[in-house]
């Protein structure tokens, strides 16, 4: 009962706070230019007649990369054959690719439910399950319960639920849904965040707490959503809340103790940036003394965002981690003068004691949201006939970005949404080659800007598979009206200083599965979804891809053609990411969470209204007929023969 009612409470004040970042965004609603990406846009009675998915399968021919010479980095899989996922991605790279081949392309069709289980929680199931040997591991959003489930049970048994009890303001306080993107195994301890700032620690047999270490400070706006990576004897996490002026860092905390060890921060002098001499960026663009601190308005950094509330990856070769920041704190970009380093930036640092190794901004001075959070994926493959370690980017900005990752060199990089604020990315300066007319200022309306601030994808993880070579992309098809407004920094208030209103990009659809050549900078084949895709993806070496879809299905398509093979409807909107493993019975599972949230899934909570297009940041002009296809839901769906 007591954790109902803090449920309760947390549920309400969430609603307050969509309620509250509607106010502060909104202004007087002007005409919506008809032009979208060149073309014209869906009208918001033709979005809820949008076609049913489309494949197509002849954008490109395939990719002629022998499977042979495709790989992670050496040590990226530490319990490759085991059919565990015991880690977000899988595996250090984040590939979200399991090499488990027993569900394939020609037997996915006889996929059936094999069990269910409530999770008690109605709200954005974001994240992943883990499997740890004969058991299942569940996070859900606040109150952040982990659950322990026995597999060898018919059914899957549940064995003890901890509850962190984490602080009830924290909800009122967190963006975007109170969402938690999952846990990781490491030294027989579940470890995973909680929103109002906090690491714990659990005993994995037992249930019982080992360590918690309170990170963040709720009182000024820093929430965790994100999922640690652990690496060796550290536990790497980010904090949120660069919609309320926070600063943004990533902290490394010790595995056995859970005492911190190093905090880097995303803006201010070099010295709390952990930038010293081995820090060599790439481009002239990033080089120079404390540009966190001196591409700012005085003291504008320590309210400049740059959040690392996405995803963390790790090559043990090259032994870098690499992970990207946030917006830029304050929406508007006239109240921030400057390149607003380092924020929209891909780092790649020493996991041991932090050292930045090169950083690369993809964008200055952000006008536009674009939050370069989403996963990196290292991988060895050759481009332009030599091997090269190369990391994958599929960037919010609409780009695909390919470096070489010991330099931070751009090496390829493309767009794969309908993009129209700039026409390229120029590889010798690395900077992009921007459109002018679609820069946002204060006291303007600039119209038709493509993608809009839910990005061509948002944290939504893609996958990439060693079999094909290409990486599977969530994508998104909407763009956007922007306008800069006032904004006054308050602790613990939203600080935006922007009006904007979505709505859906040309063609008919909203969501796009990208099947992506990285070498080639090129699609190859594709699946077109009525509502943008806000599930992570799954890759097997039976070369199926599972996704979901905000109304519920799940589906599976072959990866190299794009063409649907199995789709099943949940109970609610799929938001999560996709898992396979092997069970106790030696049998293959594909495992997924259902349950709509998320910021653009929050428009289906029955308390969000679709009124107001600019309610909820904007995304309720993108998605006003959630309501009709999808209810909240807290369901994990195991399906398998």
């Amino acid at each position: 009962m007591q954790i109902a009612a803090q449920q309760e409470r947390g549920r309400e004040m969430m609603m307050q706070r969509i309620r509250a970042l509607a106010l502060v965004t909104v202004t007087i609603a002007l005409p919506v230019s008809m032009a979208a990406c060149g073309s014209a846009h869906a009208s918001e009675a033709d979005t809820t007649q949008a076609p049913a998915a489309t494949h197509d399968t002849a954008l490109t021919s395939a990719p002629v990369v022998p499977a042979s010479s495709v790989s992670l980095p050496a040590g990226s899989s530490p319990n490759e054959g085991t059919g565990e996922w015991t880690m977000p991605g899988r595996d250090y790279a984040l590939s979200r690719y399991s090499p488990l081949n027993e569900i394939n392309v020609s037997n996915v069709k006889n996929l059936k439910v094999a069990t269910t289980f409530s999770t008690g929680v109605l709200h954005g199931h974001e994240g992943q399950p883990l499997v740890v040997g004969s058991t299942m591991y569940v996070v859900t959003p606040f109150p952040n319960l982990l659950y322990s489930i026995d597999l060898t049970q018919p059914g899957g048994a549940l064995k003890w639920t901890y509850a962190p009890n984490p602080d009830g303001r924290a909800v009122g306080i967190a963006c975007c849904d109170i969402v938690n993107r999952g846990a990781q195994f490491a030294d027989g301890k579940i470890i995973y965040t909680t929103l109002d700032g906090q690491v714990v620690a659990v005993n994995a047999a037992t249930g019982k707490e080992v360590w918690r270490t309170r990170v963040g400070n709720i009182k000024i706006g820093e929430t965790f959503t994100g999922a640690p990576l652990i690496v060796k004897d550290r536990v790497i996490i980010g904090d949120s809340g660069a919609e309320l002026g926070v600063r943004g860092y990533v902290q490394a905390l010790d595995l056995a103790t859970g005492k911190p060890v190093w905090r880097a921060y995303d803006t201010g002098p070099d010295k709390d940036v952990l930038i010293g001499p081995d820090f060599k960026p790439f481009y002239a663009k990033d080089r120079g003394p404390d540009l966190g601190e001196t591409t700012w308005p005085k003291d504008q950094w320590k309210l400049g965002g740059g959040t690392v509330w996405g995803w963390i990856s790790y090559d043990p070769e090259l032994n870098l981690l690499f992970y990207g920041t946030s917006n830029p704190g304050v929406w508007n970009p006239d109240l921030r003068p400057g390149d607003n380093k380092w924020s929209l930036t891909l780092w790649a640092r020493d996991p041991e004691t932090g050292a930045a190794k090169w950083a690369y901004q993809f964008v200055a001075h952000d006008a536009w949201d674009y939050d370069e959070i989403m996963e990196n994926i290292p991988v060895d493959m050759p481009f332009n006939g030599k091997q090269r370690k190369l990391l994958i980017h599929p960037a919010r900005n609409g780009f695909v970005y390919t470096f070489d990752r010991a330099t931070g060199e751009v090496l390829a990089a493309q767009k794969y949404v309908p993009t129209n604020w700039a026409t390229s990315i120029n590889l010798k300066t690395g900077e992009p080659v921007e459109v002018p007319e679609k820069r946002s200022h204060q006291g303007i309306v600039t119209r038709d800007i493509c993608p809009s601030s839910t990005g061509a994808k948002d944290q939504q993880p893609s996958a990439f598979s060693p079999r094909t070579g290409l990486l599977y992309i969530p994508a998104h098809n909407v763009c956007m009206d922007y306008e800069g407004i006032e904004a006054n920094y308050i602790a613990g208030t939203p600080y935006l200083g922007a009006s904007v209103r979505m709505y859906p990009g040309d063609g008919g659809y909203r969501g796009d599965l990208v099947a992506w050549d990285p070498v080639h900078a090129r699609p190859v084949c594709d699946v077109k979804e009525d509502l943008p895709l806000w599930s992570g993806v799954l890759a097997t070496a039976g070369d199926v891809i599972f996704y979901g879809t905000m109304d519920g299905w799940f589906k599976a398509i072959d990866a190299r053609s794009c063409a649907p093979l199995w789709k099943f409807k949940t109970g609610s909107g799929i938001v999560g990411n996709p898992i396979a493993y092997r069970a106790p019975d030696g049998k293959e599972y594909i495992a997924v969470y259902s349950g709509i949230g998320g910021w653009m899934g929050a428009v289906a909570f029955p308390d969000v209204s679709i009124d107001d297009p600019y309610t909820a940041l904007g995304v309720a002009g993108a998605v006003p007929d959630i309501k009709m296809k999808s209810g909240m839901g807290g369901m994990l769906y195991v399906f398998g023969f």
